[in-house]
């Protein structure tokens, strides 16, 4: 294992999703800034997910056949313009030109990265997976921090200063960059390990590899789709239902946030030990008895509530990404890719539609409607064996 690398690239993690979790950290405050509906703020989450969704997978296969050290540092740059273009939009058009070349960014960063991860791991991929995902995820949860003590009191032009932050990842990535070059200079000098003859794991019929690889597509589809309505909607919801301010409720929203970056570190090294089938389980319909009482409860209930919801099915995607990449072995770009990807189209999709749905039914109803999403969890029991 190479801790630096492995430690650099999850706060390289950490800083690209701090940068991309801005836009929705800010939802309230371009709805009222520049009137929109909730379909609108879900118009924007839709583009930031669906452009990082569509590229991710191209991004890893390309990176699978020709790796590029130095993409890493481009990823970034791309979030870095749709950062500035975002503090000086004035129009619902440049808001989503923004949200567009910030998703590009990620589409970008995500598999390459993944694959820096796998590299540094020194044999553990669940918890090399999981510490590149506490990264982000932690990330995730300092958005809505910068959003309430940056943004709420200096205004949207003051998202520029979060630039910084952007300008610190693209130093560190060069530095990883750097590693990752000198890694493939000393593979050609001393000859590539031979490649596997076999695309898919060899002890399964691939009809059997791809049937599974279906059916983490449809637990990934389950996780983000609940964590889409939270993401996006749970200060809306707070706001609506409790009467609280928009900065009470993004602080609200750092805690759940938090929760999830603590649930993500769990899960590899728990699969690493006991297998990524049982957290697979534990994750997705653990969760379901919380969501379901979620809608129901008082403002205390829901803060521990969304803590409990953050900290089980957060610990699922590390699982799901290592479990899909021994699926595939010799696709590991292309894996973190479509994953990644799906992820995040799913969330944009989601996000979208949710917000249709809450300007008819009322946002209330959009988390009783996604309380049962975890009951899809119930196709782990098809998955393989692998440990």
């Amino acid at each position: 294992m190479s801790p630096a690398v492995l430690a650099a690239i999850s706060f390289s993690h950490l800083l690209n999703d701090t940068v991309q979790s801005l836009i929705p950290s800010i939802y309230p405050i371009l709805k009222t800034s520049f009137n929109l509906t909730f379909a609108q703020v879900g118009l924007i989450a839709f583009t930031l997910q669906l452009t990082a969704s569509l590229l991710q997978p191209l991004v890893g296969l390309y990176s699978d056949h020709r790796p590029t050290p130095y993409s890493l540092v481009i990823g970034m740059g791309c979030s870095l313009v749709g950062l500035l273009l975002l503090a000086w939009a004035g129009t619902l058009g440049m808001l989503l030109f923004s949200a567009a070349l910030m998703g590009l960014g990620s589409a970008i960063f995500h598999p390459e990265s993944s694959r820096v991860a796998r590299m540094a791991s020194g044999g553990q991929h669940g918890l090399a997976q999981s510490v590149f995902q506490v990264g982000g995820n932690f990330g995730s949860s300092l958005g809505p921090l910068l959003a309430a003590f940056v943004v709420v009191p200096y205004g949207q032009r003051s998202i520029a200063w979060c630039s910084v932050v952007a300008l610190v990842a693209i130093v560190v990535l060069w530095r990883i960059g750097g590693w990752y070059r000198t890694r493939m200079t000393a593979a050609a000098l001393t000859g590539r390990p031979q490649r596997t003859t076999h695309s898919a794991h060899p002890h399964l019929a691939p009809a059997r590899v791809w049937w599974s690889i279906g059916i983490l597509v449809a637990l990934i589809f389950s996780k983000y789709a609940y964590l889409a309505s939270l993401n996006a909607y749970y200060t809306f919801y707070l706001i609506s239902k409790f009467g609280l301010s928009v900065r009470q409720a993004q602080l609200n929203l750092f805690i759940f946030l938090t929760a999830v970056a603590a649930g993500t570190i769990l899960g590899g090294p728990i699969g690493d030990r006991f297998g990524r089938k049982y957290v697979i389980w534990g994750s997705i319909v653990g969760v379901l008895p919380f969501t379901l009482a979620l809608p129901y409860a008082s403002l205390f209930w829901t803060r521990v509530l969304t803590v409990v919801i953050g900290l089980i099915l957060a610990s699922a995607f590390s699982a799901i990404l290592v479990y899909a990449q021994e699926l595939v072995p010799d696709r590991v770009g292309l894996i973190a890719g479509v994953f990644f990807g799906f992820a995040f189209g799913v969330a944009g999709v989601a996000a979208a539609v949710l917000g249709q749905i809450a300007d008819r039914m009322g946002i209330e109803f959009v988390y009783r409607s996604c309380a049962f999403l975890p009951l899809i969890g119930l196709l782990t029991g098809f998955l393989p064996d692998l440990d």
